[in-house]
């Protein structure tokens, strides 16, 4: 005999499939509108090519107009994913509702943006043509269908092995779709705001998407297990940078200043990051390197008059900052907390004004004063002239192709320190002091040498990245390095792209330098708002990934204990597979 209790009632029955049939209603509403979003692209949105990047033509959309269409595909692909389409169900491991819900915002979000400057720029929504219409409508729809769909997430079920050359197909695949995107970035316009304002948007909230459709974990998981075609495909994609640019050194020069301020960063999360030092005149060892490399080039305002060559300034910038490292550090590391804070923001006040004084006026003649080191001359390495232009297969790379380079093998000089750091004894005794230095020092780890030692390496480590600052500047001024400003780098910016890039990682301070000094190059008109928009983001960032961008394992169990304590198998895999 058949359990009657067992038997679904009616009325259950009836509501799954309604909810069902809903559910694939607004999911068809979804892709609707991002067709209706997709099509609006190859529309005229105004009549006149005043407003910048001329949104005037059929059939070819302008890269404003692209970016909208870039986000109405990715929305329409999750919404196919959620339906179950054949080869897109992969979009969606964790579940499609709030990528979709993402996607849609971003769209919505940029589309509107543009729209609302074309009427601001031109004056009156009356300039729009029937094609801005059309996108504002198309860009709504989804957004309303979406904030409609049941939450469906779920805990990602384990991948399809594939074989090592589809692994690696996907890795290339992936770094190609990065370098593209992060050269689209760099290389907008300056004279187009409101195109690099949609491109952050877009790409903000498709990164964000992203993560939460678990698709940023899986490519975690695959990097993890090919750590060497990774390594190798982020070499490439940096190297590849300076020959896909089509413009001159304009924007090659931008991502030089980005890897000098990232590599700073990186110095600085050695203090902070993994020791929890609070350092809030950090800037100062970078000027200290770049002073010092500028005194030994062979600058015309030199006060010692000889030149030595580039290695060896690199030497004498680098050991300069580790002495001032030390000096600084011996006295003031038995200090604590904001105590500690206070008198590295003194040092690096006193260092900018005593390198404004050292014009043979108020003390001796060194730095030349306020007028800085000027004509510092271009580096020459083994006949190779750094500021000249050089063929290289046919593509003539600039001036600062050449620095860009450089700074490449920089950088890579400084993660691989402070990962062997990092990991090392001395690395664990840093963890060890930042979570708790009283516990730590308890444990027989000597706090004050632990934090010394962190201190000079971060100095020395500002410095190597100073003495080529100084040349790709060709001059050197106190107004570099002060602890707040418009222009990056500075004390306050270099703890910001820690703190919002994460703490204790490498690519997190990497990826908020690169965020912290591209955003006021290509945002000059809001240099007046620039603090209080920088003020708002990090309220921002407290409050809903107070952990940064790229967070540690540690700090995001702090912060997120109850949300990762399903992960901890995925993490798992990953260790393993990184093993």
């Amino acid at each position: 005999m058949t359990n009657e209790a067992t038997l679904p009632l009616e009325g259950e029955a009836t509501g799954a499939g309604a909810d069902a049939l809903s559910r694939t209603a607004l999911l068809y509403t979804v892709i609707g509108g991002s067709l209706l979003t997709i099509v609006s692209a190859f529309l005229a949105w105004t009549w006149t090519a005043e407003f910048p990047g001329d949104l005037t033509y059929y059939g070819s959309p302008a890269p404003i107009q692209a970016l909208s269409l870039v986000g109405a595909l990715l929305t329409a692909a999750h919404a196919l994913s959620a339906l179950g389409v054949k080869g897109l169900r992969w979009l969606t491991p964790t579940g499609a509702r709030k990528p979709v819900w993402i996607l849609s915002l971003g769209t919505l979000a940029g589309t509107w943006f543009t729209v609302i400057a074309i009427a601001v720029v031109l004056g009156g929504f009356v300039h729009l043509e029937p094609g801005a219409y059309v996108a504002l409508i198309g860009s709504l729809v989804p957004a309303l269908a979406a904030y409609k769909l049941a939450d469906d997430s779920h805990k990602a079920a384990a991948a399809k092995k594939l074989p090592s050359w589809g692994e690696i197909l996907i890795i290339i695949g992936a770094f190609a779709v990065g370098l593209y995107v992060v050269t689209f970035g760099i290389d907008t316009d300056d004279k187009e705001p409101q195109l690099f304002v949609t491109y952050l948007i877009i790409v903000g909230f498709a990164a964000f998407a992203l993560l939460k459709s678990g698709l940023f974990d899986r490519l975690g998981l695959l990097t993890a297990k090919n750590r060497q075609v990774t390594l190798i495909g982020t070499a490439a994609a940096a190297i590849t940078f300076p020959f896909i640019q089509q413009s001159g050194d304009t924007y090659t020069l931008i991502a030089v200043n980005i890897l000098i301020f990232a590599t700073v960063a990186l110095g600085l999360n050695v203090v902070v990051g993994l020791a929890g030092l609070l350092d809030l005149g950090y800037v100062a060892f970078l000027g200290v390197g770049a002073y010092a490399a500028a005194l030994v080039s062979g600058s015309t305002a030199s006060a010692f008059g000889f030149q030595l060559p580039f290695w060896a300034a690199v030497i004498v910038g680098a050991l300069a900052s580790l002495i001032f490292g030390v000096v600084i550090g011996a006295p003031t590391l038995r200090l604590r907390g904001d105590y500690l804070a206070i008198v590295t923001l003194g040092f690096g006040e006193i260092f900018r004004i005593a390198m404004g004084n050292l014009d043979g006026t108020s003390g001796p003649d060194i730095t030349n004063g306020p007028n800085g080191i000027p004509n510092i001359p271009h580096l020459e390495l083994f006949g190779w002239n750094f500021g000249e232009s050089h063929t290289v297969g046919g593509i003539v790379l600039g001036a600062y192709a050449n620095y860009y380079f450089l700074m490449l093998l920089v950088m890579a000089l400084v993660i691989l320190v402070f990962a062997r750091a990092g990991n090392s004894r001395i690395g664990r005794a840093w963890v060890a002091i930042r979570e708790d230095e009283t516990a730590a020092e308890a444990m027989g780890i000597n706090g004050f040498k632990v934090k010394l030692i962190a201190f000079a390496l971060g100095a020395t480590l500002a410095g190597l990245a100073g003495t080529v600052q100084a040349h790709v500047n060709s001059t050197v001024v106190p107004e570099n390095y002060v602890f707040a400003g418009p222009v990056p780098p500075n004390s306050a910016f270099l703890l910001a792209a820690v703190i919002l890039g994460g703490m204790g990682t490498i690519r997190g301070p990497i990826l908020g330098a690169a965020l912290l000094f591209l955003i006021p190059a290509k945002l000059a008109f809001l240099q007046d708002y620039q603090l209080l928009a920088f003020g708002i983001a990090l309220i921002l960032l407290m409050r809903f990934r107070p952990e940064g961008l790229i967070a540690n394992k540690r700090a995001q169990l702090e912060f997120h204990d109850e949300e990762t304590i399903d992960q901890a198998p995925a993490d798992l895999a990953t260790a393993k597979a990184g093993a």
